[in-house]
């Protein structure tokens, strides 16, 4: 079995469709590990606030396949390809990496992880001793280099993660 992490996020319908996806997630790869769940605003667009977080988990299968399981979960829950890159997502589930593999096709580990902060600060949260396959350094060091120029994240209310996590474990930051 190979470790995954995933970046999911939305801004239509987030509590929805992020509680959705977890369900999909956790049928297709069984147990999940979830960061909390951050509010970020919309990057590149004039939208509203988008809620983003990470999810870990394990799979046999071949990244090729993972992603086309990802694109399918997205599409169920209103995601349409071939719009503009940045514009208002159901759901938005990437795969940030595959174990320590590198390639490009598909790109791993994704450029996300080094981009932004959301997808890097949950990615720390959750796999902070793991080390990044090109740049040789912990997620934890990255995000420590990082949040010295960022704004601190802000995580959700309680009452929302609860809406999001709901049925799915009581302990939102351990396995569900």
């Amino acid at each position: 079995m190979t470790q995954i992490y995933l970046s999911l996020g939305s801004n239509v319908n987030p509590r929805e469709n992020l509680h959705a996806a977890l369900i999909a997630l956790r049928s297709a790869y069984g147990p999940l590990r979830c960061s909390a769940i951050y509010c970020t605003p919309a990057v590149g667009f004039a939208g509203h606030d988008f809620l983003n977080f990470v999810v870990g988990c394990n799979t046999s299968v071949p990244p090729r396949v993972v992603l086309d399981e990802l694109r399918q979960i997205e599409a169920r829950h209103g995601r349409h390809r071939g719009e503009a890159r940045f514009a208002d997502r159901t759901l938005d589930v990437d795969l940030l990496t595959y174990g320590d593999q590198i390639s490009s096709t598909p790109p791993l580990p994704r450029a996300d992880i080094e981009a932004y902060d959301f997808v890097l600060g949950p990615l720390a949260e959750i796999a902070g001793n793991e080390w990044h396959p090109v740049l040789r350094q912990t997620y934890a060091e990255l995000w420590a280099l990082m949040s010295l120029h960022k704004a601190p994240l802000v995580r959700v209310d309680a009452a929302t993660e609860q809406a999001i996590f709901e049925t799915l474990q009581p302990n939102p930051r351990g396995l569900i």
